[in-house]
C-alpha cells in the first residue's frame, strides 16, 4: 500500500511539473515571437487600420512592401549589403581559419608574441578618430574595402579557431607532411573539411554583424552615395519616414495616395521586416553548426 502511494505521489508531482514547464516555455516563446508577430502584421495591415492589428493583419495588403522596394536607392542598397555579407563572410571565414591554424604551430616564429598581441586587441581599442585616421592613410574611406578589410582577422574568431584545431588528430596533419603536403595543402584539405563546425559558427557570427551594420557606412562612406548599405538607408528611413513619403509625392503620388497607401508607423514596421527576414532565413540552416561548434570549442581553454 505505501509503494502504491508513492507511486501515485510520485505520478501526480511528474504531470504538476510537465504541466508548469510547458506552459513556461509557452510563455517564454510567446514573449520572444509575438513582438516580431506584431510587426509583421502590422507591415501587412492597411495603414489607416494598422492600430487595430493585435493578431491579425487588418485589411491585408502589400503596398508598403511595393512602395519602399519601388524606391530608386533600395536596389543599389540592396545590393552592397548582399555583397559586404557575402564577400565579408567568406573572407574573414577563411583568414581567421588559416590565423587560428598557424597559431597551433609551434615552430610558427614569435607565435606566443603574436597571438599575446592579438589578444590584447580584445581588451584595448585605438578609439574612433584613430581608427579613422588609420583608415584614411590606407585609402580606405569612400571604398567598398572599408566594409571588409578592417573586419578580416577578430581575435575571438582565432581563439575559437586555434582551441578546435588543437582538438583535431595529430597524426592526421603529421600523415599528409610525410606524403610532401605543405601548409595550405594541409589546411584546405584537412583542416577546412574537419572544421565545419566551427567555421559554420563563425559565418552565422560574421553574417549577422555585415548585414546589420550601418555605423561604418555613416563614418567612412557617407560622401559615396552608391556605397550606401541597406541597413543605413533604413535606419535613415526609419528617422525620417515623413521625409520619405514627401519623396514620394515627388514622384508622382498624391497626398491623398500616400495617406492610403503609407504612414510613418507602416513605413517603420515594413523597414524593420526588410531588414530582419533575410537574417532570419540563415539561422535554421546554421543552428545545428552554431551549437556543434560552440561546444567542441569550449571542451577546453
Amino acid at each position: 500500500m505505501p509503494q502504491t502511494r508513492n507511486k501515485i505521489e510520485v505520478g501526480l508531482s511528474r504531470k504538476v511539473f510537465v504541466i508548469c514547464n510547458t506552459l513556461l516555455f509557452a510563455l517564454l516563446l510567446f514573449v520572444c515571437f509575438y513582438p516580431l508577430w506584431y510587426v509583421f502584421i502590422q507591415s501587412l495591415s492597411d495603414s489607416n487600420r494598422a492600430t487595430q492589428a493585435l493578431i491579425l493583419p487588418v485589411g491585408l495588403t502589400l503596398d508598403n512592401y511595393v512602395q519602399l522596394i519601388q524606391m530608386p536607392e533600395i536596389f543599389n542598397a540592396f545590393i552592397v549589403s548582399i555583397l559586404r555579407t557575402v564577400i565579408g563572410t567568406a573572407g574573414t571565414v577563411f583568414c581567421c581559419m588559416y590565423a587560428g591554424y598557424l597559431f597551433t604551430k609551434e615552430t610558427l616564429p614569435f607565435r606566443k608574441f603574436w597571438y599575446r598581441m592579438l589578444v590584447i586587441t580584445m581588451y584595448v581599442g585605438g578609439g574612433l578618430i584613430p581608427t579613422y585616421l588609420v583608415y584614411k592613410s590606407y585609402g580606405l574611406l569612400n571604398t567598398f574595402g572599408v566594409y571588409v578589410i578592417p573586419s578580416l582577422i577578430g581575435a575571438y574568431y582565432v581563439i575559437l579557431i586555434k582551441t578546435f584545431v588543437e582538438q583535431l588528430p595529430s597524426s592526421l596533419v603529421e600523415s599528409a607532411k610525410i606524403d610532401g603536403a605543405s601548409e595550405m595543402r594541409v589546411f584546405v584539405s584537412i583542416i577546412l573539411p574537419l572544421s565545419l563546425p566551427i567555421a559554420a559558427t563563425i559565418a552565422i557570427y560574421c553574417t549577422n554583424g555585415q548585414w546589420n551594420s550601418w555605423f561604418d557606412n555613416q563614418l567612412y562612406t557617407v560622401t559615396d552615395k552608391n556605397l550606401t548599405t541597406l541597413q543605413f538607408l533604413l535606419y535613415n528611413y526609419l528617422n525620417k519616414a515623413e521625409k520619405l513619403i514627401e519623396k514620394m509625392e515627388e514622384q508622382g503620388a498624391t497626398s491623398d495616395e500616400v495617406a492610403r497607401l503609407m504612414t510613418p508607423r507602416g513605413i517603420k514596421m515594413t523597414v524593420t521586416m526588410i531588414s530582419v527576414i533575410p537574417i532570419m532565413c540563415v539561422y535554421p540552416f546554421m543552428q545545428r553548426y552554431l551549437i556543434k561548434g560552440i561546444m567542441i570549442g569550449a571542451i577546453k581553454g
